[in-house]
């Protein structure tokens, strides 16, 4: 399968302003490109890219005052087949985990682990360890939380979402992370890509997504708690503790974001 990506941002400074993005797919997909993965700017600025802690590549920008369009068009392979499922996956014990691993039990930004410990105990403690324990987190984070696009809030934290009962994708990773972490499954935030490849199209606007891997049986595994189901064409740009490791942009001044837009979707060939 082929599929085309890319967005157009345009942010407005009313002076010189540094800027960190995190707007390149990640290394582990560089391979997978059918076409270059650059970003291009509508002003004149020397970018610079860098690996950062966990292992994203980042750029670094000083924004003109005005108006600054940031872009990237691209191509790339992919397996077309669904989030593998791994049901035999299972729980490491604390005390056996990597010792990198180890910051994805602990608690962050937005996954205030200490506010939902208790519930997490009380609610998933009779739960199979290991992938059913996960998938038990999952379903109840998508029936606990409306989509609302309309609800977006940037500083709403885990323990938000789950009083609120509302919000977006990040709000559904927030939680399942958060309640995984309170379980001692290490999980970690993740960003990037996902058209509505496999699925009824949805008439929203396209937006980047939200999900989150969890740490079993060795290695790294999908889970989507906002879906709940297996998604094909998921393409990674980033992960982290929480949406502060790989946040779009982070900016060191005032920095309007005045467009976006995002688009992903599968090339068909045409039929001969």
């Amino acid at each position: 399968m082929i599929i085309e990506a890319g967005f157009e941002i345009t942010y407005q400074c009313p002076a010189p302003t540094p800027m960190l993005l995190a707007l390149n797919i990640h290394p582990s997909r560089q391979a997978d490109l059918l076409t270059s993965q650059t970003l291009a700017f509508s002003q004149p600025l020397q970018p610079r890219d860098y690996i950062d802690q966990f292992g994203n590549r980042c750029t670094r920008i000083v924004a003109p005052a005005g108006s600054t369009t940031i872009s990237t068009a691209f191509t790339i392979a992919d397996n077309g087949l669904p989030d593998p499922k791994t049901p035999d996956a299972k729980q490491h014990e604390v005390q056996d985990l990597p010792d990198d691993i180890l910051v994805y039990l602990l608690g962050s930004r937005y996954c205030d682990t200490d506010r939902l410990s208790e519930f997490a105990w009380s609610q998933f403690a009779a739960s199979p360890l290991g992938w059913g324990r996960v998938q038990a987190i999952c379903d109840f984070v998508h029936q606990h939380i409306a989509f609302d696009y309309m609800k977006a809030d940037a500083t709403r934290t885990a323990h938000g979402g789950f009083t609120d009962r509302q919000g977006v994708c990040r709000d559904f990773a927030h939680l399942a992370i958060t309640l995984c972490r309170c379980m001692n499954i290490p999980a970690r935030y993740c960003t990037g890509y996902l058209g509505d490849i496999g699925v009824p199209a949805d008439p929203a606007p396209m937006d980047f997504s939200a999900w989150f891997d969890v740490y079993l049986g060795g290695r790294w595994h999908i889970f989507d708690a906002r879906h709940n189901a297996p998604r094909i064409g998921r393409i990674l740009m980033a992960h982290g503790r929480d949406a502060t490791d790989v946040a779009l942009s982070t900016s060191f001044g005032p920095a309007l974001m005045t467009g976006f837009t995002v688009v992903t979707r599968e090339v068909v060939k045409a039929q001969t």
